[in-house]
């Protein structure tokens, strides 16, 4: 049975021209949310259409309420991969509107399948966002509305995990952990400790990307990725406990030692996930 507060948005969206499909995605759809959870709501562009966005402002103030602001951004208002959207309160309860072009989601399906991916810099994404983020969308959300079955479509194509996104994942990333570590280490004779926890973070970030594909996993969020991949079948021993050993290195000042922990760790986890053969 659908929630309430789904049925509303749906009702209130569904006709706004433009819009060819409304999933429910984040950890309200993989059923992981808390009670405080966020609604993460995308919002496909239909094939060949333009979003109306005065229309879907019209449709959102009838779910908001007349006395709170509606700020919703134009198509491509937040970059190349967030798109655009608004942050909203629907009855005291947090509801972000994704935009997703679905021509465009097909594009990176396709390239996904053929293993190519890229990954840009998007504010929110201090790793950076990496184009199979849509991809992992699509196969992982809840579709709420799809008349015409176009991101039906697309969500076909996303299971099983593709062979060629995990190689490509593998090999964009496994090799910048240790790239990161070396840098980090560069920077200890100067005590650079905002240096060393951006190298550290990347290397970690590059190490829950490789562990997402070795287990045929999308992930789509950096947040809570390291704690996600420590549950894994396959995963590297004690990881979280390791994790937070080197973070408060870095906050003691023991900045050798969360170097060597790094190391340790980037070492257990190539013998895990040998670049050139993942399943």
């Amino acid at each position: 049975m659908q929630e309430p507060m789904l049925t509303r948005i749906v009702d209130e969206l569904a006709d706004v021209p433009g819009l060819g499909a409304i999933a429910l995605g984040g950890s309200r759809a993989r059923g992981t949310a808390s009670a405080g959870s966020d609604y993460d709501i995308g919002l496909y562009i239909a094939r060949g259409a333009a979003l109306d966005v005065t229309a879907l402002r019209t449709a959102v103030r009838r779910l908001v309420g007349q006395s709170r602001p509606v700020e919703l951004t134009e198509v491509g208002g937040w970059g190349r991969w967030i798109v655009g959207g608004g942050r909203l309160q629907i009855d005291g309860v947090k509801v972000d509107l994704l935009y997703r072009p679905i021509d465009a989601v097909d594009r990176v399906i396709d390239d996904c399948r053929n293993g190519q991916i890229d990954i840009d810099y998007q504010p929110g994404h201090p790793h950076g966002f990496v184009s199979a983020i849509w991809m992992g969308e699509v196969a992982l959300c809840r579709v709420l509305h799809d008349p015409t079955l176009q991101l039906a479509e697309l969500k076909a194509r996303c299971t099983p995990y593709p062979p060629r996104l995990a190689t490509a994942i593998i090999a964009r990333f496994q090799w910048e952990i240790g790239f990161s570590i070396d840098n980090a280490a560069l920077a200890v004779a100067r005590g650079d400790r905002t240096h060393i926890a951006g190298c550290a973070y990347r290397a970690l970030a590059c190490a829950a990307q490789v562990l997402f594909a070795r287990n045929a996993r999308y992930l789509i969020n950096e947040k809570a990725a390291l704690a996600e991949a420590a549950t894994l079948p396959l995963t590297v021993n004690d990881l979280m406990a390791r994790v937070e050993l080197i973070w408060q290195a870095i906050g003691s000042g023991a900045l050798s030692a969360a170097i060597d922990g790094l190391r340790a760790l980037g070492t257990d986890l190539t013998r895990l996930t040998p670049r050139d053969a993942p399943d």
